[in-house]
């Protein structure tokens, strides 16, 4: 793919191009290589960039630069270390999560009944209607819908599919690196399928950079398919064929996400515009699979209820206080400079006001100095 600004190369560009332009041809390994070897173009690139920098310098700054580069070095490892830990940390608290999880699916599908609830007690006219209502009816449906990002791609076709989803799960995968999301449905009218799948793989695990996303081919069943739609269309007038004009297209649906974007393989079919259009669909699509792994799956009561979203807005908030405390920064360093600029004003004033009792030479009868001497 042709780059007309080779300097704002971004690394991220691999995740949305080379990768899934290989795949059908090449290994994993040699998909790994590929990517691999271009990391380290990149990194001889900005070597020769910081090459470049370093020349242009003087000998006294270059040498304070090299301690610089050396400090940066320490804290890289440093980083790294930080990496190695996290992912340690987190794979131990998963772990632990674990039983509780364990424990939210089986109330919620009403595998278990939590004390108390059969007691004649607690039993009332209107409980008494729904005591054949098991668990937590449309538990993640509604946790998914109450957040902004995954409100958007749930359509009102989606949401009777979506009432027999069961649990949501994920995990880490090292081979290639990346996150894989688990959905578990019961038996239902809209598809086969007992578990669907969102598998991502990234080219580094630090940072978010997608390398592809594979999705699982949902077995629809007849005339259940909630990622097209059929448009009828009465024939002509007059017209030998009776039968109606039959015709499918695509409509947006949450079911979309398990067929996520991919890369043309020939690289000559693709121009700029499609290529950051392809890049900003991935990125799309793995804000919402990093939204459902770090927001929904840990905090997926608080989303039902309702109680994240008021989470998120004080973030909002905070977020928006923090640029507001920016502009109130920046406009008192304008009034500041006004108000400066206002004193150097009056100062002036006065200054003329003495010089004007007093005519010199080079000014006009009325005391005021000629323009030229203005600009002096």
């Amino acid at each position: 793919m042709s780059n007309t600004n080779k300097d704002n190369f971004d690394v991220s560009d691999l995740g949305a191009t080379l990768p899934a332009a290989a795949a059908a041809a090449l290994s994993a390994e040699d998909r790994a290589g590929l990517v691999n070897a271009l990391k380290n173009k990149l990194q001889n690139l900005a070597g020769q960039h910081s090459s470049d920098v370093l020349e242009a310098l003087s000998p006294t700054v270059r040498k304070r630069v090299e301690v610089l580069r050396e400090i940066q070095s320490q804290h890289d490892e440093l980083e790294a270390k930080f990496f190695e830990e996290r992912a340690a940390l987190e794979a131990k608290y998963q772990k632990l999560y674990e039983p509780l999880y364990r424990m939210r699916y089986e109330i919620v599908n009403g595998v278990i009944e939590i004390e108390g609830v059969n007691s004649e007690s607690t039993m009332g006219k209107e409980e008494d209607k729904t005591k054949d209502e098991k668990g937590v009816p449309e538990f993640w449906l509604t946790a998914m819908k109450t957040n902004e990002i995954l409100a958007e791609e749930i359509s009102e076709r989606d949401e009777e599919a979506l009432k027999y989803l069961k649990d949501i799960k994920w995990c880490r995968i090292d081979d290639p690196k990346g996150f894989k999301l688990e959905f578990f449905f019961d038996s239902n009218p809209f598809f086969n399928n007992s578990v669907l799948t969102k598998t991502y793989h990234m080219i580094d695990d630090d940072e978010p950079i997608l390398e592809k996303a594979i999705g699982t081919d949902i077995k629809w069943l007849p005339g259940k398919c909630l990622t097209h739609k059929i448009l009828k269309k009465k024939p002509r007038k007059g017209s030998k064929n009776a039968k109606p004009i039959t015709k499918t297209e695509n409509c947006e649906s949450f079911f979309n996400f398990f067929s996520p974007p991919q890369v043309p393989e020939d690289e000559e079919d693709i121009d700029e515009d499609i290529a950051e259009e392809l890049q900003n669909q991935m990125e799309q699509d793995y804000d919402i699979g990093s939204t459902i792994r770090d927001k929904i799956i840990p905090h997926a009561v608080s989303w039902f209820t309702g109680e994240a979203v008021e989470g998120d807005e004080l973030e909002d908030i905070e977020d928006e206080d923090e640029d507001d405390d920016d502009g109130d920064e920046d406009e008192d360093d304008d009034e500041e400079d006004e108000d400066d600029d206002d004193d150097e004003e009056e100062e002036d004033k006065s200054k003329k006001k003495k010089s004007g009792s007093r005519t010199k030479a080079g000014e006009s009868p009325q005391g005021e100095r000629p323009p030229e001497c203005k600009q002096q």
